[in-house]
């Protein structure tokens, strides 16, 4: 049974409970999203399913506690497919519009109804975006929130390589108070989406203090760093930039994210269904699945090595890129430099393919370092030519 298209039912018993959630646009502020599929799965098995009317509510009735045990699965054609763990009543998730560009990224934060503003901030050289400046060179704030929920959104229409870029969240609403424990507890999350997909999703760190939750960079070769940290700050908004300086500036390091044995394992047994789910053919299933493996786990090399074999498969070209970059990132043992050398030239074929020679350049010349290949040369002199 795919994990995505599961048989639907709905349990009226009497101990139901009925939750309720919103749908709503990521890029257009207030835009409600009717006829969306929804679909509920208790651990990935039996499911609840509606649609969203057109004021974008939906409601569904289960028998089963609405904890993290739950997923949420929404789908609508033109539209990235959201997935999240509950809990889900009361929530609203915004939909994001699929991208075209193949270096274009989409940052989208939802959370509950308290604290009821939560601002997300993008600082990279030069540019600091946040509601009081929401245009920077190749993004903006699409939208900002105020009143609980979000979503507040920023899409990077065109990321420069050769620069860091550093997504956080800060507590406005609790900025004076840096020992706060409401973001902790803001129910908050951060879906990064891809071309068409979703590729990382992150949760608030629980039981924790603080008003700034640093989430994670995208460093000079397009690779997302984990950070995942909540700290307290005595900063108003337009300083919080300072905070995020040191990680913006070339060739810095960061305090990478920590995984547990539990998450390890847990990321290995998913990329196992992953490739079960590819080899049989259900390529959603397992771009589900290699997904879920480096949420739990993003040092999973091999999860991120399958992913983009398969996004390739599906013809996602943006993603394939992405899930590239990082196996080149993570890639060790024996065959490490044939990996590194075999992924660049993927990367370079999908940039000549959509004529940014330049760009396909680098990636082919790349490859040729990592290995000599009559293949990379050829590719080298072909898109040399073309180069302005």
């Amino acid at each position: 049974m795919s994990v995505l298209a599961a048989s639907l039912s709905v349990s009226f018993l009497s101990q139901a409970a009925q939750s309720n959630i919103e749908i709503l646009s990521a890029t257009v502020k207030d835009q409600k999203i009717a006829d969306a599929q929804v679909v509920v799965q208790h651990n990935g098995e039996s499911s609840l399913a509606t649609t969203s009317d057109a004021s974008g509510k939906a409601s569904f009735t289960s028998t089963n506690a609405d904890t993290s045990d739950n997923i949420i699965i929404i789908k609508k054609n033109g539209y990235s497919t959201l997935i999240a763990k509950c809990p889900c009543d009361g929530m609203s998730y915004a939909l994001s519009p699929a991208m075209k560009g193949l270096d274009s990224m989409r940052i989208v934060l939802s959370w509950g109804a308290t604290p009821s503003d939560l601002d997300s901030h993008i600082a990279y050289p030069g540019n600091h975006i946040y509601f009081n400046h929401p245009e920077g060179h190749d993004g903006n704030l699409d939208v900002d929130d105020t009143d609980s929920y979000g979503p507040e959104t920023i899409t990077l229409t065109k990321r420069e390589g050769g620069q860091n870029y550093v997504y956080a969240v800060h507590d406005y609403s609790d900025q004076n108070d840096p020992q706060t424990s409401q973001l902790s507890n803001s129910q908050a999350k951060v879906f990064v989406y891809v071309g068409e997909s979703l590729v990382r999703t992150y949760y608030i760190p629980q039981g924790k203090t603080g008003n700034l939750w640093t989430v994670f960079r995208i460093n000079e070769n397009g690779e997302i760093e984990d950070i995942n940290k909540l700290k307290g700050v005595s900063l108003p908004a337009d300083k919080i930039n300072s905070d995020l300086s040191s990680l913006v500036k070339e060739g810095s390091a960061i305090d990478t994210a920590t995984w547990s044995d539990a998450n390890i394992e847990q990321s290995k047994s998913l990329n196992l269904k992953g490739e079960a789910a590819y080899k049989a053919k259900n390529y959603e299933d397992a771009i589900y699945y290699f997904t879920e493996a480096i949420n739990y786990y993003s040092d999973n090399g091999k999860a991120y090595g399958n992913l983009g074999l398969t996004y390739q498969k599906v013809g996602r070209t943006a993603e394939a890129i992405w899930a590239n970059r990082k196996a080149i990132a993570l890639a060790s043992g024996n065959n490490a430099a044939t990996i590194r050398a075999g992924a660049n030239y993927n990367i370079g074929k999908i940039y000549e393919a959509a004529n940014q020679y330049a760009d396909a350049l680098v990636y082919y010349k790349n490859a040729k370092n990592e290995k000599q290949n009559a293949v990379y040369d050829n590719a080298i002199e072909r898109v040399s030519s073309k180069v302005n």
